[in-house]
């Protein structure tokens, strides 16, 4: 997934962007408010975490504005306001989910780990393709039975395919889930990232689809 935060607090920010990136997420950390909304139109976006004290546009202007303008990424916000009429404002405006600062970094991973399977449709935190399994709690890739160790981008694609296997994922939006918005990307970045996924389980876990992307089957054995 590619996360963006939207947060003005210098240490809050560090530390949600150092533990996100920790459990396998691509995390854009921005500051103010217009440059949430303006990520927030970006395709590629995956998931918002929005502070709603924020420098130049309030947090509840920024989910009012995007959901006028159709936006549907799943926002989550996070904020010291703790009031009822707060939360209920936030919800009202838009919000997928509302944390009160402080908050547990364990929780707000709960939490993101849970609007994932909301988007996705899914009932829990294993994704499953045929004999390739992959739990989001745990971080844990098994193939054929046998526990397979990747690198951060190494699953986070492997999650972006899984989280859609049997189906074609446009290369496009490979790239801005698992690399993020600011990232100097290679052109051959996503083919090295690819041939060192395939090494690692199998020359056909991952499918190349000559002009649009990349698949993982439905039935791999």
């Amino acid at each position: 997934m590619n996360i963006i935060v939207v947060e003005d607090d210098i240490r809050l920010g560090a530390a949600i962007k150092r533990a996100l990136e920790h459990l396998a997420y691509t995390v854009t950390w921005l500051r103010s408010g217009v440059e949430g909304l303006e990520a927030l139109r970006s395709q590629s976006v995956d998931l918002v975490l929005l502070d709603l004290g924020l420098p130049e546009k309030d947090g509840i202007d920024v989910i009012t504005e995007a959901r006028r303008l159709k936006v549907k990424t799943p926002i989550l916000v996070m904020t010291a306001r703790d009031s009822v009429e707060s939360r209920v404002r936030g919800l009202d405006a838009g919000a997928d989910d509302y944390m009160t600062k402080p908050f547990h970094l364990d929780e707000l991973a709960a939490r993101i780990r849970s609007l994932a399977r909301r988007a996705q449709g899914l009932a829990d935190n294993q994704l499953e393709a045929g004999a390739l399994s992959l739990n989001l709690s745990t971080l844990e890739v098994t193939y054929q039975e046998r526990r397979v160790e990747l690198t951060r981008r190494e699953f986070a694609l492997l999650r972006m395919l899984m989280e859609r296997h049997g189906k074609i994922v446009r290369r496009e939006s490979i790239e801005g889930s698992v690399y993020g918005m600011d990232s100097d990307v290679s052109p051959n970045a996503l083919e090295v990232l690819v041939h060192s996924l395939r090494r690692k389980l199998s020359p056909d876990a991952i499918r190349t689809i000559r002009g649009f992307g990349y698949m993982v089957p439905r039935d791999l054995a």
